[in-house]
């Protein structure tokens, strides 16, 4: 076993060949410190975005409010630092009563597709609980395609 510790920033610097040459305990501890530096990473990230929240945020927000918007881009600036700040607009929509519209646009003989965007889907776990001849008729409009795998080390004596 090396008592060399191998650190992201030393991956970095390495090719794929060379990580796959690695000794496994030595493959398994990089991993575990990426994981770790990746995590780490990411609380410092969700740190600074409330930073810079509590820091711009509100004069921000009134220099979008002021340009007679509750949402888009405002750009402001704190002396030399030009801040832009983009405040999205999320829409969320009822599925019971969008449910119902599309109902009503249909008995009015109006075609529901001309109103509203229609995604179908079918949960995997359901369909493969149903009767073959149920499956067998919506086969046609089933395709399977590959996700992304994932493989999880684990050393033998506890884990990686």
């Amino acid at each position: 076993m090396s008592d060399l510790t191998i650190f992201p920033a030393d991956l970095a610097a390495m090719s794929t060949a060379q990580l796959v040459a690695l000794p496994i305990t030595d493959f398994v501890a990089a991993e575990r410190n990426v994981d770790e530096a990746s995590a780490y990473l990411k609380q410092l990230r969700t740190k600074l975005d409330a930073a810079k929240l509590q820091r711009f945020g509100e004069q921000a927000r009134a220099a979008l409010r002021d340009s007679g918007r509750d949402f888009g881009t405002a750009h402001v600036n704190d002396g030399a630092l030009h801040v832009k700040y983009e405040l999205p607009k999320k829409v969320i929509w009822s599925q019971t009563i969008l449910k119902e519209m599309a109902e009503r646009i249909v008995a009015s003989g109006d075609k529901v597709e001309d109103y509203i965007d229609i995604k179908l889907s079918v949960s995997e776990s359901r369909y493969t609980n149903w009767p073959t001849a149920l499956q067998e008729q919506f086969a046609a409009a089933r395709t399977v395609e590959e996700g992304k795998p994932t493989i999880t080390l684990t050393l033998d004596g506890g884990v990686a």
